[in-house]
């Protein structure tokens, strides 16, 4: 296990029955790197890879 996934378990429980939209969760992104702006890469990869999860070109 890593260390993230207990992050992502806290995630799921408290909020796993939510409905969010992508315009949601993009706003919560952007304001956590305004808080943590040493997380601007890490952010970047994940929201890239969200985004084009579903693309045939990217993999």
């Amino acid at each position: 296990m890593y260390f993230t996934d207990r992050g992502i378990e806290e995630l799921n429980e408290r909020r796993g029955q939510e409905q969010v939209t992508i315009e949601w969760v993009a706003e919560r992104l952007r304001d956590f790197v305004d808080l943590n702006p040493e997380f601007e890469t890490p952010v970047e990869r994940l929201a890239t890879w969200l985004a084009r999860l579903d693309d045939p070109d990217d993999e």
